[in-house]
């Protein structure tokens, strides 16, 4: 088992990739320490994840609010004595749009999360991840280095980009501690935003969802999307032992929609 008696802090735990990451670290012998703002979402997901409550630990938290932060982490080292990742799944990217018409004042907000918020946690797993090493996963966009064109994103993707050139310099920072910093890139990833996608731009031109996924998945090298749970995978590799090596990277997990 790729995690086994790792302890792995997740943040933004939904009904998407993050309930599938908190997930497979559980699958995968790890402990699961879930954070995100909805205290419902959180107790469903360990419910569902682990019945016996033996191997997960969760706690509402906003990653705008440093305190909020640093209790997440004081709670896995409280519950399972340490951390030995942190995976960054919690991102506002509901904001969609362009320049033209850009709220900047949103954009203010969209930042605080997904790039200052992702920073902030990462800080407050440090005394914890020192002790020992370990890994720093964030979960970035393909739109940061490739613009879609079906959805504008612009919002979304900036903080996301300035997270990756935040990654070079906190993978050379922490290296000599043995923390390792990497990015998952997911493309079209098939999970509940995307189905939400699908089904609303079948609504809008009156055409069988079918036709819409179709769409995108000709755009892929392989014949079909990847799905929540290939970019939850990707995660917990770079979570594990085996990418001891590995810092300072960014994977696309993507189909084969772009590559580079």
């Amino acid at each position: 088992m790729l995690l086994q008696g790792k302890t792995v802090v997740v943040s933004g735990v939904g009904a998407g990739l993050g309930h599938q990451v908190a997930a497979t670290v559980v699958r995968d012998g790890g402990n699961a320490v879930l954070g995100a703002r909805t205290e419902a979402n959180l107790a469903a997901c360990a419910a569902e994840i682990d019945p016996k409550g033996e191997r997960t630990a969760y706690l509402s938290t906003d990653i705008t609010d440093e305190t909020q932060c640093e209790a997440l982490a004081a709670l896995a080292e409280e519950r399972f004595g340490a951390v030995d990742a942190v995976v960054h799944v919690a991102a506002w990217d509901s904001y969609f749009g362009g320049l033209e018409d850009a709220d900047f004042d949103t954009w203010r907000g969209v930042i605080d999360v997904n790039l200052l918020g992702t920073l902030r946690m990462t800080r407050a797993c440090l005394p914890a991840l020192k002790r020992r090493g370990g890994s720093v996963v964030v979960i970035g966009t393909q739109s940061s280095v490739a613009a879609p064109s079906q959805v504008q994103q612009a919002a979304y993707a900036a903080p996301k980009g300035a997270l990756t050139s935040a990654m070079y310099s906190m993978a050379r920072e922490l290296g000599p501690h043995r923390i390792r910093v990497n990015t998952v890139l997911p493309g079209w990833m098939w999970g509940p935003p995307v189905q939400a996608f699908v089904t609303f731009t079948a609504h809008t031109e009156g055409v069988p969802e079918d036709e819409v996924l179709g769409r995108l998945a000709e755009r892929m090298a392989l014949p079909e999307l990847a799905t929540d749970g290939d970019v939850a995978d990707a995660a917990a590799f770079l979570a594990s032992d085996r990418a001891r090596s590995i810092t300072g990277q960014s994977l696309l997990v993507n189909a084969g929609e772009l590559m580079r």
